[in-house]
């Protein structure tokens, strides 16, 4: 595949035989080849990004659909409400640690075989989802089923990494990140019209129907993007034609030989390692405090609005429309002028782009994260009007659309060939937070009440708010120092 030379930063050095002379044919994917996924037409790439953006949706969509019904849920299978709560625990760590073992899977057997397996495994687990006879089946099988809904997630940006050139990737990824956004957003909201009109286990058949749908339309319409496979195939044919008399051999770019048991540990290896990198373990904190806020707040909402302000389970459904229309807010207006920054910031560098580059409008996310929690935190201790503490959960939509934008776009831009496994390095541990802080968000809320209690979050967030500015000016420094070698 033809990438610049300015594509590649210091945090990435990968395994190569350079040591060794090697006189076959190198096979590249070129600017104009029509296997190459940057070359196909637009109508193709969007196909490929609409299949995943809803496997996207889907997995994060199942995290929280149920919440509005946690009440029903404990009453019917006999538990108590912080165990129900446990089986989003279950679900979100398994979303994190999935990507660990799938992303780097895809960069050794490709994108496209790993989706359609896994999330035709996760659209099958949604059938004893509906059927749990008890709370501990419950927990075991959404904690599967958030392995495999992970791949979306994992691999996501791995492929849009494959098919869009940097300069126009932020606008695309923007789109596909509002499924890990939007899903835990729209979860509730249609949960809370399915649990009081049809009852909770009618959320996982309606989410059974509508994840094997996608699965079909995946199978029909996901091409492979990851240009190593479809150079290794175009090299098998080669070397299989007939018409090859001459006993030419070849290799491919990014070819590599060892064994693939070798290959297999060594791919596995690499999140880990991705993670140690001293900016990548920042940022990805930073994304750990907004899907534990974001969890802690979305399993409290309806004990915050049914208790203190009277709603109705579909009411409090509806609530979610604040951070939501924040999302759609941040991708429209927003997200798109990462491109135009990094750009501009391009072209003044004697158009030497580096990573860094992504940052600045993640100074608008440090802003509004911390004081849009702060904002609801005390209209709800004080019992301000209802639409107060939603308009401010408006402001903590756009603020988490633009920190997970820029930092996802920073993480492609730096481990380009290896995007996968680095977008895989930071969901995890903001998986394990998301996942286990809203256990203990009611004890911290009803210890402190609301407003020091949701405090908390955003004190956490402001003394996280300078890290964009400071890897901003000082990132490429740190870079140089501790290089991840892969």
């Amino acid at each position: 595949m033809a990438h610049g030379n300015d594509e590649h930063s210091p945090l990435l050095r990968q395994w190569t035989d350079d040591e060794e002379v090697d006189l076959r044919e190198v096979l590249r994917l070129e600017d104009d080849d029509p296997e190459n996924p940057r070359a196909w037409p637009k109508r193709k790439k969007l196909a490929n990004v609409g299949v995943i953006a809803m496997m996207s949706i889907l997995s994060p969509l199942a995290s929280s659909m149920f919440t509005p019904g946690i009440a029903q849920i404990a009453e019917d299978l006999h538990t108590s409400t912080i165990s129900v709560i446990g089986t989003t625990t279950g679900f979100v760590v398994m979303l994190g640690i999935g990507p660990l073992i799938l992303a780097p899977l895809s960069e050794t057997f490709g994108r496209r075989k790993l989706y359609l397996v896994c999330f035709a495994c996760f659209s099958a687990l949604q059938i004893p989802t509906a059927l749990a006879p008890n709370v501990a089946f419950l927990i075991a099988v959404r904690s599967i089923s958030g392995f495999f809904g992970s791949v979306g997630i994992a691999n996501g940006g791995g492929t849009i990494s494959d098919m869009f050139v940097p300069n126009e990737r932020a606008g695309v990824f923007g789109w596909y990140l509002l499924g890990p956004l939007l899903g835990p957003t729209l979860g509730p909201l249609f949960g809370g019209i399915i649990v009081e009109r049809l009852g909770w286990r009618w959320v996982y058949w309606i989410l059974t129907i509508i994840c094997i749908v996608n699965t079909l339309a995946g199978y029909f319409s996901l091409r492979e993007t990851y240009a190593p496979l479809i150079l290794s195939k175009r090299k098998a044919q080669y070397e299989r034609d007939a018409t090859c008399s001459d006993g030419t051999k070849y290799r491919f770019e990014g070819e590599d030989p060892r064994p693939m048991r070798t290959k297999l540990a060594h791919s596995l290896s690499r999140p880990p390692k991705i993670f140690a990198q001293p900016i990548v373990a920042t940022m990805a904190v930073y994304q750990a405090l907004i899907f534990g806020t974001t969890y802690s707040l979305y399993t409290n909402f309806q004990d915050i609005y049914s208790g203190i302000y009277g709603f109705s389970t579909e009411q409090v459904g509806l609530l979610y429309l604040g951070p939501g229309l924040g999302f759609l807010f941040a991708v429209w207006f927003l997200v798109p002028r990462i491109d135009d920054v990094y750009k501009a910031l391009t072209a003044r560098n004697d158009n030497k782009p580096i990573p860094e580059f992504r940052l600045p409008l993640a100074n608008i996310g440090a802003v509004f994260i911390p004081a849009s929690l702060f904002w609801f935190a005390w209209a709800v201790e004080k019992r301000a009007h209802w639409f107060s503490s939603i308009a401010s959960t408006f402001f903590y939509g756009i603020g988490q659309v633009i920190i997970f934008n820029c930092t996802q776009n920073y993480y492609i831009d730096s481990f380009e060939k290896y995007a996968a496994s680095a977008i895989a390095a930071g969901t995890v541990f903001r998986s394990l937070v998301g996942g286990i802080m809203p256990l203990f968000a009611p004890g911290l809320f009803d210890k402190l009440g609301y407003g020091w209690g949701v405090s908390v979050f955003g004190f956490i967030g402001l003394a996280l708010a300078p890290a964009p500015a400071v890897f901003y000016w000082y990132g490429e420094t740190i870079r140089e120092r501790v290089v991840v070698k892969l």
